[in-house]
């Protein structure tokens, strides 16, 4: 049990280990793996196992395990992008927030709640409206918060929900832990990347793939050319990665200190790198041009139908993909062109287009590798076009088969030469949990290094378990960063007040020791008593802050006490006492 209270200095990093939104993760990065780490403790993903869906899972290939996960989470979760869900708050209370840790225009550059568009492909696309930034203006933001396995499951108790759900990091934390817990996938092998817009993971496994929000990117499906790849790679091709972790630590873009172990961030690029790299073959070339269409224009398909050749043009033939599960770029393209409209096919060979069916021999045991000039001048050759610049074609196609993403660098004294730069190494005790540890092992082994590794420490608060806690945090976060249930209640008088809160279920979405904050009390609308209290104090001291000290401060007689016994919870207020059945075993005494 952690006893000691939690430094000044310190204070609003292990807060945001309660609140954990979007901002918070990227001034404290810490705070991505204590979620990873709360998750894997929690009992709900250990739960999954015991699941008709995953039985016999030990004994499934490595590409079936990953597949049946994928299925379930897809089925049981929904990609949440309402950024409404957590309330609002305003950039100056944020950025006053952060000023010791992270100044204004660095973060402005990195976060798309404080101005951040990405590069020229997300001005195109309109990123902010996208995500439904623009109706908010330049000083009012949402709380853009991860949620915990707890609370993402507490989404279908919402009636615009029909199961779990969360936004990007929340999936991309759960994929991690479940990929850990359900597929026993070393956590060494798991690789958490942010950018500014995105957080999702790769697994240096089976050949390395994706976590996307719900899905699975393996290689071959990166290099697919399918609109849904493509909105897959928008991060990885257009932002700059700000945060790499795995259990041995993590590379930040912006702190010149760096924890990950100088190997295995080595490891990270080059297995990445091998997985956002192909040779170029006649299939490759064919999902290219799914993807890039406007060379399509250069290509035509002939084929034998009845005895006669017949010829079509390649945007026609791609068009009709969409339509079944036949495609241009593989053996079913016969299949494809059988099911097409005889009208849009010619007897005779369109002027000034390359036959398709010609480039698949000229690739046959001739795979063309990107980076060699002799093989690109060579496939040059055979891709002459009247309507394109042949040249635009191969740097388009190039770009396609080999990505270079922007990596957070780091300082070359990680590699064992003189420091020279920004980033410099410090240690971060590594994260040794093995697949084959059961839940209760894995909990005391994170405890047993909390001193070690502050990720393992903040870990505790991202769980909520106030037995191994430090109060002032959870309640700093629940006073201070819950807006959604001020805001919901502010019509109601205090008694209406007193009266939705007990005609609210009584049970807590967390198991045990642990607490939910006030908004995720009053969103799903269920809570132990315990729980229901700080909800109250929350909304009470919002009612009586003095308008005359600029909304800021209290008066002194309106400070509240809390009273916590194992199974009773006392609230003073004022004059009255409000009190609370609670099943939470906890002790404890706080004045708010």
């Amino acid at each position: 049990m952690n006893t000691n209270a939690i430094k000044t200095e310190a204070l609003e990093k292990y807060s945001s280990a309660i609140t954990l939104s979007d901002m918070e993760i990227f001034v404290f990065p810490e705070l991505l793996y204590a979620l990873l780490l709360a998750n894997i403790m929690s009992p709900r993903i250990w739960a999954w196992r015991d699941d008709p869906w995953f039985a016999k899972i030990d004994k499934m290939s490595p590409t079936k395990k990953v597949n049946r996960l994928k299925q379930y989470i897809i089925d049981h979760y929904e990609f949440n992008l309402d950024l409404d869900t957590w309330g609002l708050t305003d950039q100056q209370t944020e950025l006053d927030r952060f000023s010791p840790f992270m100044d204004a225009e660095t973060i402005s550059r990195s976060n798309a709640l404080f101005g951040y568009q990405g590069d020229q492909h997300y001005f195109d696309l309109d990123i902010r409206r996208h995500f439904g930034l623009e109706k908010y203006d330049s000083t009012v933001i949402p709380y853009w918060k991860t949620e915990t396995v707890e609370a993402m499951d507490a989404f279908a108790r919402r009636a615009e929900y029909r199961v779990g759900a969360g936004e990007c990091v929340s999936l991309s934390t759960l994929y991690a832990a479940a990929l850990f817990i359900i597929c026993k996938i070393p956590l060494k092998d798991i690789f958490l990347m942010a950018t500014p817009l995105h957080s999702q993971n790769f697994i240096a496994y089976n050949g390395g793939f994706l976590t996307n929000n719900r899905r699975i990117v393996t290689k071959a499906m990166w290099f697919n050319g399918t609109e849904l790849t493509d909105k897959a790679q928008r991060a990885l091709r257009n932002e700059q990665i700000t945060m790499v972790f795995n259990n041995s630590g993590y590379v930040h873009c912006i702190y010149p200190d760096s924890t990950m172990d100088p190997a295995e961030y080595d490891r990270f690029k080059s297995t990445i790198g091998d997985y956002l790299s192909t040779e170029i073959t006649f299939e490759i070339l064919a999902n290219f041009l799914r993807q890039n269409s406007r060379f399509q224009k250069c290509f035509q398909i002939c084929h034998n139908y009845h005895g006669k050749k017949r010829w079509i043009a390649a945007e026609r033939a791609y068009a009709y993909e969409h339509a079944g599960p036949y495609k241009v770029s593989d053996n079913t393209r016969d299949k494809l062109l059988e099911e097409i409209d005889a009208e849009e096919f010619y007897c005779d060979p369109l002027p000034d287009r390359i036959c398709l069916p010609k480039l698949e021999e000229f690739f046959k045991n001739n795979p063309i590798k990107h980076f060699d000039p002799e093989h690109m001048a060579e496939l040059g050759k055979k891709l002459e076009c009247q309507n394109e610049q042949k040249n635009e074609m191969l740097a388009a196609l190039a770009g396609f088969v080999h990505l270079e993403p922007e990596f957070p660098a780091v300082a070359k004294a990680m590699a064992g030469e003189p420091t020279i730069g920004k980033k410099s190494s410090k240690v971060w005790k590594k994260v040794e949990l093995t697949p084959d540890m059961e839940r209760g092992e894995i909990i005391q082994y994170v405890e047993s290094i909390r001193t070690e590794n502050q990720a393992a420490d903040l870990a505790f608060y991202a769980l909520r378990d106030m037995s191994r806690s430090d109060w002032t945090p959870f309640l700093k976060a629940a006073l201070e960063r819950n807006p959604v249930c001020i805001e919901a209640t502010k019509e109601l008088s205090d008694d209406e007040l007193f009266q939705a809160l007990e005609n609210m279920d009584s049970e807590s979405i967390y198991d045990g020791s642990r607490l939910a904050q006030p908004d995720e009390v009053w969103n799903f609308q269920t809570g132990d008593g315990l729980e229901k209290a700080i909800l109250l104090s929350n909304v009470w001291l919002a009612r009586h802050r003095s308008k005359s000290e600029g909304g800021k401060k209290r008066r002194p007689e309106e400070k509240i006490e809390l009273t916590v016994a194992p199974d009773r919870v006392e609230l003073k207020l004022a004059e009255r006492v409000v009190a609370f059945e609670s099943s939470k075993g906890l002790t404890a005494k706080h004045a708010l």
